[in-house]
């Protein structure tokens, strides 16, 4: 079946911001006398808001409430995009390029307020004709229920659309929704070999490629 929609994922994909979480959940574990390892961050990527809370405060051995911990990593994660915004090379142009051909929608299980603090800063709010939110999610990714939402509302069926994801939980959730993927590895992070053979085509980044050219040919 071709391709008749594109669904990008935020955070690794677009914007650089899987760094700010790192650091910031590093810096909440440190606080604390703690150590958040990459082990750990790796476990709690592409997420829900709930669900990442719940994965810090089980590493972790926490019994503070959830809500204190999302509020404090979110917190530290907004004011490092507003320091700077860390956009992708290449990434923004990608969604321009995309939406020459298709419709394109955002998939991502950011917190809401991150999300809307991006769009907001890039302008892709605007491009994009549907963005739906983890938050607004039971299951998060590997879930695929974001994705089968974020198709719904395009009146797309799932098979026909292509996800574009950075984390291993992302690309199983595209797998499970039998949407084709496109790996972008995040920089910095890997993904295990498994998860790879699950994508239909790796890309190194997003930077300098012909994105409606390379979903045409999926």
């Amino acid at each position: 079946m071709s391709v008749q929609a594109v669904i990008f994922d935020m955070d690794g994909v677009l914007v650089d911001t899987e760094a700010y979480w790192l650091a910031s959940r590093v810096a909440f574990a440190e606080a604390r006398g703690l150590r958040w390892t990459l082990e750990d961050q790796h476990l709690a990527m592409g997420r829900s808001t709930i669900e990442w809370a719940r994965v810090m405060r089980e590493r972790l051995h926490l019994d503070e409430p959830l809500d204190a911990i999302i509020s404090e990593v979110r917190g530290g994660v907004i004011d490092r995009i507003q320091a700077r915004m860390p956009s992708l090379p290449g990434a923004v142009e990608a969604v321009y390029t995309a939406a020459s051909a298709y419709p394109v929608a955002l998939a991502s299980g950011s917190p809401t307020l991150v999300i809307d603090t991006i769009m907001a800063l890039t302008g892709l709010d605007k491009i994009f004709k549907t963005i739906v939110y983890g938050d607004d999610m039971a299951r998060g990714k590997p879930a695929p229920d974001i994705y089968l939402e974020t198709a719904r509302r395009l009146n797309v069926s799932p098979e026909a659309c292509v996800g574009i994801e950075d984390s291993a939980n992302g690309l199983r959730a595209l797998y499970a929704a039998k949407m084709k993927a496109i790996a972008v590895p995040s920089p910095g992070f890997s993904l295990p070999d498994d998860v790879l053979q699950q994508a239909d085509l790796m890309l190194p980044s997003l930077e300098g490629i012909n994105l409606r050219a390379i979903v045409a040919d999926l």
